[in-house]
């Protein structure tokens, strides 16, 4: 038992050993949260806590799993599996089933993702023919998902004066027949969305207290991590269960509540004491991922919140480099000069593209970053763009699986019925639609119907009907019988999707072939790792994979590139070089949200965020100017950089400084009176004395009047005003059309259209 608590410092330790009662630990940034977590469940089952009486909620299936094998290496696997840990959803998803007669749905429901409840949507809207620009299938999502996570039903929706007021204002009025519709069909199909696993939780404890006592009764210690993040329906299933015990513990910070967009509610955190009066209070306050520079300056960030549990973060590490704020004179000229920054920390030192990590506000601003990327031939990956699971060819192939599972799924059955190709169009699967709408059934129910069937279709489409049945039939009698890898490898290939695959040679062909091996990859390894029979069936798969995401899905790709990530995305994450790029007002923060003191609070816990993410440097950077909307603006420095101490920073011109007043929103008049960075200043960005020189080549006189096309040649020796120096090797076209190769010394082959390049002739070849 001392050995468990010899790894940690005095204020874990007390959040360890102190297992009964309500509790609170505050974790600051890189200050272990995990490892307190991990410990106190180990604690607790080392002093004889029966693993099946702990429950532990997290927000990523991937920390789960993580949490499981740390417990497991601490007091052995056998405890660990015993364990009622994951997800909230996934957790609440297995109560639902084992509860799920009571509120009227299948234990083996469908669990809807993102798509599969906007493509209902959709059909809805048309149904009811409405403006799906008005109407719009994302917005309708996001409206009936606000309206779940706080509780409001489909039935009572409509009652609600403020929500009925807010539809009219934006001329959608029919949302809550939309919602209604909604409801109504999934409940028919045996299927669920992720906010109804809060939602119908919640309605299974309030409308039936002996689920609620029989629960209570199994959770004796109740332990929930990011309690920060936690919305309305989660915050209240967690009041529930833990009202007969009393043996709470959350564990979360309030400097990183950055969710508010999804329903996220910082008053959980911060009115814990206000719900449990007796709750011990422990603040986790030594960070021990960034450099004391990082940890001092991110507390000089965060005080200026209002809204907060008063804690300072402190390091032991070294002092570290001082941030380095970065002016472009534009968007592009910004990726630019981050994409050659990197090259040459690459070039200087022992490290590896994996290291570092270039952030930002929103997600349009990645394009300039992939192309500036692109060009200087760094590996990247972005974090957040479309997910493994929601690619095409994946999807269906869990749609297969899913009607399986449970063919009463319509939007499985819609996504599969004519894929791959045989023979079943659109006009023949409206009809089946028409029907089951109007016999108030599945679409699988009407092409089971014989009579149903040869009133609405000839013979000839009947007969495909009946082979599709049979193919699904034929899957979901080995169900049972066989493991899920082998029945899933049955499935794409009697249903022809291995075939079909395998058919296109293209790159973007090989593509979705190599993402379908590696879903079968993901099952075999599913089978392979579970532990009693019943988890090895594909019915187990499905369950535990629609609710799994991006990040907790690793596919086996090469991990040595530069992540480019929002700063939303970048939560949980480190790395030792961090770029923190467009700080600039109205964009970060946003516009809207500089408005309201709220909003503008979360900005900056979301800049607090961003700036911990680096163990070793951070890079502020901005762009005196941006295109928006087409129009080339003028931009403000942010305020977040203004609120960072002084002596925290490094600002490479005096004037640069100057460019902020005392409340840091001047206007730059002037641009080019302000010292810029070029790729020449880049280059000196890793020299010690780390000053850079002045090369202001943009605007300098010798560029402006362009080289006669017909004095440069092959062989000629030419300067460009951002590449420097270089050879020209190759010249084609004609006239105003000239494309010409040149490899610049300092930043390889080029090819530039001739008319548009600004050259200077250096010397000519004789």
């Amino acid at each position: 038992m001392n050995s468990l608590l010899e790894d940690l410092n005095e204020p874990q330790k007390q959040a360890v050993i102190n297992y009964e009662g309500p509790s609170l630990v505050v974790a600051g940034a890189g200050s272990g949260k995990t490892r307190v977590l991990t410990y106190r469940i180990a604690y607790m089952l080392n002093k004889g806590i029966e693993p099946s009486s702990i429950l532990a909620l997290t927000f990523t299936n991937k920390a789960a799993d993580e949490m499981k094998e740390r417990i497991a290496s601490l007091v052995g696997a056998v405890s660990a599996r015993r364990l009622w840990m994951g997800t909230f959803h996934s957790v609440f998803a297995r109560i639902l089933r084992n509860e799920s007669k009571i509120i009227g749905f299948p234990s083996n429901y469908t669990i809807y993702d993102t798509i599969d409840s906007r493509n209902l949507i959709k059909t809805i809207i048309k149904e009811l023919s409405l403006d799906d620009t008005i109407y719009k299938p994302a917005e309708i999502c996001g409206r009936i998902s606000f309206a779940k996570n706080n509780l409001v039903t489909a039935e009572s929706y409509g009652s609600i004066p403020d929500i009925v007021s807010r539809d009219n204002s934006t001329r959608r009025p029919m949302i809550s027949e939309i919602y209604k519709r909604y409801s109504a069909r999934c409940k028919i199909s045996g299927a669920m969305d992720f906010d109804d696993l809060l939602l119908n939780t919640n309605i299974l404890f309030h409308d039936h207290p002996e689920i609620l006592d029989k629960y209570q009764s199994i959770f004796n210690y109740i332990l929930v991590d990011e309690y920060q993040d936690t919305n309305y329906a989660q915050y209240l299933i967690i009041n529930k269960l833990s009202k007969k015990n009393r043996n709470i513990c959350v564990v979360g910070d309030d400097a990183q509540s950055i969710y508010s967009f999804r329903g996220a509610r910082i008053e959980n955190i911060l009115s814990f004491k206000n719900d449990y009066k007796d709750a011990a209070l422990y603040k986790l306050e030594q960070n021990y991922r960034s450099t004391r520079t990082i940890v001092d300056a991110a507390n000089s960030i965060i005080i200026q919140n209002k809204d907060q549990i008063r804690k300072k973060l402190f390091s032991e590490k070294d002092e570290g480099e001082k941030i380095y704020i970065l002016e472009a004179r534009s968007d592009n000229e910004e990726g630019f000069i981050i994409a050659n920054m990197i090259k040459d920390k690459l070039l200087s030192e022992r490290i590896q593209y994996k290291d570092f990590a270039i952030l930002y506000r929103t997600n349009a601003q990645s394009r300039i970053f992939e192309e500036s990327l692109r060009k200087m031939n760094i590996p990247y990956r972005i974090f957040g763009s479309l997910s493994f699971f929601q690619r095409k060819e994946i999807k269906d192939i869990l749609a297969y699986f899913n009607l399986t599972i449970n063919p009463d799924d319509d939007e499985a059955l819609k996504r599969i019925i004519n894929y791959p190709l045989r023979g079943i169009g659109k006009t023949t699967l409206l009809k089946i639609e028409e029907a089951a709408h109007q016999h108030d059934i599945t679409m699988w129910e009407v092409i089971n119907q014989p009579s149903l069937m040869k009133s609405i279709f000839n013979a000839g489409t009947t007969k495909k009907l009946h082979d599709f049945i049979e193919l699904i039939v034929g899957f979901r009698k080995k169900l049972n019988e066989m493991e899920a890898f082998d029945l899933a490898f049955t499935i794409v290939n009697d249903a022809g999707i291995l075939k079909d695959l395998n058919y296109d040679k293209t790159p973007e062909g090989v593509s979705r072939y190599e993402n379908m091996q590696e879903l079968l990859n993901g099952i075999k390894e599913f089978t392979d790792h579970a532990d009693e029979p019943q988890m090895q069936t594909l019915t187990a798969y499905i369950q535990t994979v629609t609710l799994y995401t991006d990040i907790d899905y690793d596919q086996n790709e090469d991990k040595n590139k530069v992540s480019i990530m929002t700063a939303h995305s970048a939560k949980g994450l480190e790395f030792r070089h961090v770029f923190i790029a467009g700080l600039e007002e109205e964009l970060f923060p946003l516009h809207m949200s500089a408005l309201i003191p709220k909003e503008l609070e979360e900005e900056r816990r979301l800049f607090y965020v961003a700036l911990t993410r680096a163990r070793e440097s951070v890079i502020l950077s901005y762009a005196a100017t941006r295109y928006k909307w087409g129009l080339l603006s003028q931009c403000n420095p942010s305020r977040f950089i203004r609120e960072i101490d002084d002596k925290y920073l490094d600002f490479p011109y005096s004037s640069l400084r100057q460019s902020f007043d005392h409340n840091g929103f001047n206007r730059i008049k002037n641009i080019n009176s302000i010292n810029k960075y070029t790729p020449e200043n880049v280059r000196s960005f890793n020299k010690p004395d780390r000053k850079l020189v002045r090369a202001d080549h943009l605007t300098d006189p010798k560029f402006q009047q362009p080289e006669d096309p017909a004095n440069i040649t092959v062989g000629a020796e030419v300067e460009h005003p951002m590449f420097g120096i270089g050879k020209v090797i190759s010249k084609e076209g004609f006239a105003q059309n000239f494309k010409i190769t040149v490899f610049f010394k300092s930043h390889g082959q080029k090819q530039l259209l001739l008319k548009f390049a600004k050259l200077r002739l250096v010397k000519k070849n004789n």
